[in-house]
């Protein structure tokens, strides 16, 4: 006897977060799109999952509420950006750390790091101050309006050419 076992979400993941000017696939109220088959696949290991959603290649103008998840590239030591909470003056966020170690400036922050990478970390932005993450991450607060924020992700420093 055999049992079929197939992929599925926990369904505790946070939907994508809506980029400036368009919309995000799967955004607030629409309907997710049917899972597509992989079964008849050839490949006998499963491939690295690829990143997607307007953050994925480290540069974005995105527009976000409480519960979105906001996915970076790893070259800036984080999993996926949770937002927490929207504030009159502030964005709080939390994120998993993927590299060896986490900095932040500019931003308050907070949280565990274990040395071989891994543990999470809080960051509450204000409006209008630039956060630099792991020396590699540029991220600001540009407009904060009701329960949404309009938040900017890009690299820094010697990131912007890697």
């Amino acid at each position: 006897m055999f049992a079929a076992l197939t992929a599925c979400s926990s369904g505790s993941s946070p939907a994508p977060a809506a980029p400036i000017g368009g919309q995000a696939a799967g955004g607030s109220g629409s309907a997710a799109s049917p899972p597509t088959d992989t079964a008849a696949s050839t490949d006998t290991a499963a491939p690295a999952p690829s990143l997607t959603g307007p953050c994925a290649d480290g540069t974005c103008e995105i527009k976000v509420t409480a519960g979105d998840a906001v996915v970076v590239p790893e070259r800036y030591g984080l999993g996926p950006i949770e937002v927490k909470a929207i504030r009159r003056d502030s964005v709080e966020m939390v994120a998993p750390v993927t590299g060896m170690g986490f900095s932040i400036s500019n931003c308050d922050g907070g949280g565990t790091v274990v040395s071989g990478g891994g543990g999470g970390v809080r960051m509450d932005c204000a409006k209008g101050i630039t956060a630099t993450i792991n020396d590699a991450m540029s991220l600001q607060v540009l407009r904060i309006t009701g329960d949404t924020a309009i938040i900017r992700i890009e690299p820094t420093g010697d990131a912007k050419s890697g």
